[in-house]
């Protein structure tokens, strides 16, 4: 009897070991995929308002909230949108780097937002800094990933490439179109739609939804007869866009976010 309660002991002891060995495997190898959350599902902390006709770090109405660990945009508190569209900007600008996040559309759109606000949202990839945006300025200078729902008026799919301020090339030509058609599909309210870009500075940009690539483009660049571009130029930054801020859009339309994450990639 004793030794066979010391064996038992022993094979509780290895299994003990094994299993926690197991743990620690595991822990390393989620350390190493190498993401990092940008929303701590708490609070704003980490993240900068910027919201047109308001000085930055002003969150007008509480556009910008934290509720049941999602970041939500709501305008409960508007009385009318007064094309007050709003960004909240990362603390700190990205180059090369895979952002993921989950969105969701909900609710209507305030009544004297513009008709192709509805169902409209997105994220700003390699904006400019919320410091250097005039406090008027409806957008910032970058590249957005356009989010749309169904209803919308504004497209047929979602994961657009946008431009304010920016050229891009695709297929290794330059486009001064305002928008670039994805070719993805409109998903329903109230479900939550994956996305990911792939960021790779001054190259290659990938959108994906729901895990399948629909656009790619490259090598951004400052269009010189923006106003806000002009400025940045006139300031000093290179017309090679390269990297930026990554900001979250408010322009109108309830919508939420969760599970914003990113993966810093080598230069």
């Amino acid at each position: 009897m004793i030794f066979s309660y010391k064996s038992q002991v022993c094979k509780f002891g290895i299994a003990c070991i094994i299993l926690l060995g197991c743990f620690i495997v595991n822990g390393q190898a989620q350390q190493e995929e190498g993401w990092i959350p940008l929303f701590n599902g708490k609070d704003l902390n980490g993240w900068t308002v910027k919201i047109a006709k308001h000085p930055m770090n002003e969150n007008y109405n509480n556009t910008f909230y934290v509720e049941d660990s999602i970041l939500k945009v709501g305008y409960d508190a508007y009385e009318k949108f007064d094309m007050q569209f709003g960004h909240l900007f990362t603390n700190l600008p990205y180059s090369h780097y895979i952002l993921r996040l989950d969105y969701m559309f909900l609710g209507k759109g305030l009544a004297d937002a513009p008709s192709w606000t509805n169902f409209n949202s997105g994220v700003m990839l390699h904006a400019q800094p919320p410091q250097s945006m005039r406090v008027e300025q409806s957008f910032p200078v970058c590249i957005e990933a356009q989010f749309l729902s169904e209803g919308t008026t504004a497209g047929k799919q979602t994961a657009n490439a946008v431009s304010p301020g920016t050229h891009l090339e695709f297929d290794g030509k330059l486009s001064t179109q305002h928008i670039t058609d994805s070719k993805s599909k409109l998903y329903p309210l109230n479900e939550w739609v994956s996305f990911e870009v792939e960021v790779h500075g001054y190259g290659t940009i990938i959108h994906r939804v729901n895990g399948e690539e629909v656009i790619k483009y490259a090598n951004p660049v400052l269009d010189e007869s923006d106003r806000d571009a002009k400025y940045l130029l006139d300031m000093g930054a290179n017309k090679k866009v390269s990297q930026g801020f990554i900001a979250l859009q408010a322009e109108g339309q309830p919508v939420w976010f969760k599970n914003i994450r990113i993966k810093v990639l080598e230069d």
